[in-house]
């Protein structure tokens, strides 16, 4: 570690991109992290998406502005590592990440998550959503959104997913996520359009399926009544990936970056966040979790129990939802 940080500090920098600073805590993540290391860093892009990330890593390259790491979602970090574009990497606390959570070549690992789940704003939505079906067969006429399209976005691409456990689907078969999403367009539900705390305060979205901890960080900083819910037909887990880039710009200040995100104080920061960390069982077997911010998590209906896809469940999945998603948004 002396090393590396002597290594780090010796570049000065590092390029992350698409982490806006409230979004799992990251502001306070990348100001604890030039504090202790006294090492700048430059976030591109912060409202972008997973697709922005894997595109900045392969058309910069080679440029002193390139991104070092990134954070996206599970299917792009798959993506990521069959195109190469990922520097293999295992942190200090390796071990207290659990198997099914991290490429076992060290490609690309789980950092935080949570929960797909349903917020809506009671002022403008007078029946509370419970579940999938409950959206589909209420009166929620031009009222719930995605927070964009799921070929492009992986929380997006979670929210299909989820809507398929609740209709007879799988993490092996996301297809009927399709199909509920092209049903409650036909039923008039669904608007079209990227849901953001933005269209939830105005009304255009008055329910938003998204992470728990995004409705928790973002829209109820927005709509102080938000509430949310995990639906009671769908408890669908999904975790971003962290990768250190191939062509990184700033090798060992990446490397860095990594060690602080999956140390205790990183990862409580993300718990902080209203995120749920990768590290999270460990903690709290070793009693280094913080429990203020465990307690105020939202409650997850039946065992919570932690259910990943594999790599080619993910990867059949995004083809499906790549052919079959222009039928819902055309």
């Amino acid at each position: 570690m002396d090393a590396l940080v002597a290594a780090a500090k010796a570049e000065g920098h590092l390029n992350v991109i698409t982490l806006p600073s409230n979004w799992a805590n990251y502001g306070a993540l990348m100001k604890a992290f030039t504090a202790k290391y006294g090492i700048q860093i430059t976030d591109a892009n912060p409202e972008g998406s997973s697709q922005d990330e894997l595109n900045a890593v392969k058309q910069l390259k080679g440029q002193s502005s390139a991104p070092d790491v990134v954070d996206v979602g599970y299917s792009f970090a798959v993506t990521g590592k069959a195109a190469g574009d990922w520097a293999p990497y295992e942190v200090a606390n390796w071990n207290d990440i659990p198997a099914a959570a991290k490429d076992a070549s060290g490609a690309y690992y789980a950092d935080y998550g949570g929960y797909v789940a349903i917020g809506y704003d009671p002022a403008k939505v007078k029946v509370a959503p419970t579940s999938f079906k409950s959206l589909l067969t209420g009166s929620y006429k031009n009222q719930v959104a995605i927070d964009g399209n799921p070929t492009q976005t992986g929380s997006a691409f979670a929210a299909v997913y989820a809507a398929a456990l609740a209709n007879g689907g799988s993490l092996a078969n996301i297809a009927p996520g399709v199909s509920y999403f092209k049903s409650l367009k036909q039923a008039g539900n669904f608007v079209p359009v990227e849901g953001t705390p933005a269209t939830v305060q105005s009304g255009q979205t008055p329910i938003l399926i998204w992470w728990d901890y995004l409705l928790a960080s973002e829209v109820k900083a927005k709509v102080p009544s938000f509430k949310i819910v995990i639906p009671s037909d769908a408890q669908y887990a999904g975790y971003y990936d962290q990768a250190i880039s191939a062509s990184a710009p700033h090798p060992a200040a990446a490397r860095l970056w990594e060690e602080f995100l999956y140390s205790t104080d990183g990862q409580n920061l993300f718990l902080e966040g209203s995120t749920r960390p990768i590290e999270m069982a460990a903690m709290q077997t070793a009693g280094t979790i913080n429990k203020t911010a465990e307690a105020a998590l939202p409650q997850v209906p039946g065992s919570g129990s932690l259910q990943l896809p594999t790599t080619a469940q993910v990867t059949t999945a995004g083809n499906v939802v790549a052919q079959q998603w222009p039928s819902v948004a055309g």
